[in-house]
């Protein structure tokens, strides 16, 4: 077993082209000034970390057989290799594994590097899932991830192409996902949400609440619509308590007030705030009548 560990382990000098890419390779965007960098830290002090490959013998036309590697784990330190044109590259050799085990430990190597965007993420989840059948719970646990992380960066695959390829090119982030995808049964507002992020540059809680604000507007009945009043007391709740706030009224001036939470500290936090009384009468009265005269906008 020592051995066997030994050679596993050991370091070998293997031809640059001989190694080819990995197929199950989740990073498709290789950042080339990055690269260049690398390269630059190469040319000074070497490759410091053996890549690590796996070994194949093929058969050839004549009936002799030829040797290939297929990289596993460092692609970039393999371009930077080729950008400087090093003849040859230290890798550690493992035996050839399945298809599944390469791409998980491409996907690993990527994730616990940060080196993959959201859109890769889910493309690689999705495919870890459809090729391997693996199920969220089984990939989050080899990721070392929740299994809600998953699902949510899984999901950033029923978005159109376009806000796809946002994400991709970090023009929104994976959090500007969520109030997106909360509209996708309104595909014109979703689309004009979409704009609006872009152009206007929209935080993701600001981009959440007009999310919440449309769902909650088309759900409600006609006769339940609040009231210009009614909405403004429910904007500034929502900003004083962080999360969304419906006010329904009912006949007689009775009505009731839902305030959504998502863990005990959220309800422990929203009960603090709820607690916090005005010092006087006088204060209370002020704290009123600057919600009302608060400008509202649609």
């Amino acid at each position: 077993m020592i051995d066997e560990l030994k050679t596993k382990e050991s370091v070998f000098w293997i031809p640059v082209e001989k190694i080819k890419p990995n197929p199950y390779q989740p990073r498709k965007e290789f950042d080339e000034p990055a690269l260049k960098g690398l390269a630059e830290s190469i040319r000074q002090y070497g490759i410091l970390q053996p890549i690590v490959v796996t070994r194949f013998e093929r058969e050839t036309e004549g009936g002799g057989t030829t040797v290939e590697y297929e990289l596993v784990a460092g692609e970039r330190r393999h371009r930077a290799a080729e950008m400087l044109g090093l003849r040859e590259v230290p890798v550690i050799i493992r035996k050839e594994e399945p298809a599944k085990v390469r791409l998980e430990l491409a996907l690993v190597e990527n994730i616990q590097r940060q080196d993959l965007n959201p859109l890769e993420r889910a493309q690689a989840y999705k495919k870890l899932s459809d090729e391997f059948g693996m199920d969220q719970k089984e990939i989050a646990v080899r990721i070392g991830k929740s299994r809600e992380s998953v699902a949510n960066t899984v999901r950033i695959l029923a978005l159109p192409e376009k806000m796809q390829e946002a994400v991709r090119k970090g023009d929104i982030t994976e959090g500007h996902t969520r109030p997106l995808l909360m509209l996708s049964q309104r595909p014109e507002e979703q689309k004009e949400l979409f704009e609006d992020i872009l152009e206007h540059k929209i935080s993701v809680r600001e981009a959440e609440r007009i999310s919440r604000r449309i769902a909650r507007e088309r759900a409600r009945k006609v006769d339940d619509l609040p009231t210009v009043e009614t909405r403004a007391f429910e904007e500034k709740l929502q900003e004083m308590l962080g999360t969304r706030v419906e006010i329904h009224k009912m006949p007689g001036g009775r009505g009731k007030i839902s305030i959504e939470f998502y863990s005990d500290e959220e309800l422990y936090g929203i009960t603090s705030k709820l607690m916090k009384k005005p010092e006087s009468e006088e204060e209370e009265r002020q704290e009123k009548q600057a919600v009302l005269e608060e400008p509202f906008t649609l």
